[in-house]
């Protein structure tokens, strides 16, 4: 169990205000909220409760219960910046996440890695034979551990090449603001 889900009680628990302060402006349902953190209903449920015990989200009744953060939260602004400054996900993670989708050959990350709002994706996976459906699953995993949505491209090697040469918009968006390279067997660098 990472440090924070310790301090803050448990890992779903962490994921929940993860996915409620990164995303102010979104209303969830239960099924919702499990969805996007991929944890058990009855877990969510509990947490859930705790958070709005504490006042950190508001509950909204009729049809079916949504559940949003609560902007007059005494501590919203200080627990917001905690836990964006205490969010990552090692290198390492990552890379086993998506070592599942196929036999990788650069893994770039932009964007939410990397605090670029310019980016047009966070995530750049070049590869061969790769899965898509495993990708997106490894992509939804990581979502779930940030509390935020990842936007990703994924190319074949050969399709990456082509766009290199021809100065792709999406891949120059990439390349020419800040960016971490975390696997790199083609020597784009």
């Amino acid at each position: 169990m990472e440090p924070l889900a310790k301090l803050f009680g448990s890992a779903a628990r962490l994921k929940l205000l993860r996915l409620f302060l990164f995303n102010q402006d979104t209303v969830y349902t239960l099924d919702e909220v499990v969805a996007r953190t991929k944890i058990a209903k009855p877990a969510a449920r509990r947490e859930l409760a705790v958070l709005l015990a504490a006042g950190i989200i508001q509950k909204k009744t009729g049809g079916s219960a949504t559940f949003r953060v609560n902007p007059k939260f005494e501590h919203l602004a200080a627990l917001d910046a905690f836990i964006r400054a205490s969010t990552s996900v090692r290198s390492n993670d990552i890379l086993a996440a998506l070592k599942r989708a196929g036999n990788l050959k650069l893994v770039v990350l932009s964007g939410l890695f990397t605090a670029t709002e310019e980016s047009q994706a966070d995530l750049l996976v070049v590869g061969d034979t790769l899965n898509t459906r495993a990708l997106a699953n490894a992509v939804r995993s990581l979502e779930a551990e940030l509390g935020r949505e990842i936007r990703y491209a994924a190319f074949p090697t050969t399709d990456f090449r082509y766009r290199m040469g021809v100065y792709d918009r999406l891949l120059r968006d990439i390349f020419d603001y800040s960016h971490r390279i975390l696997l790199d067997k083609i020597g784009v660098n």
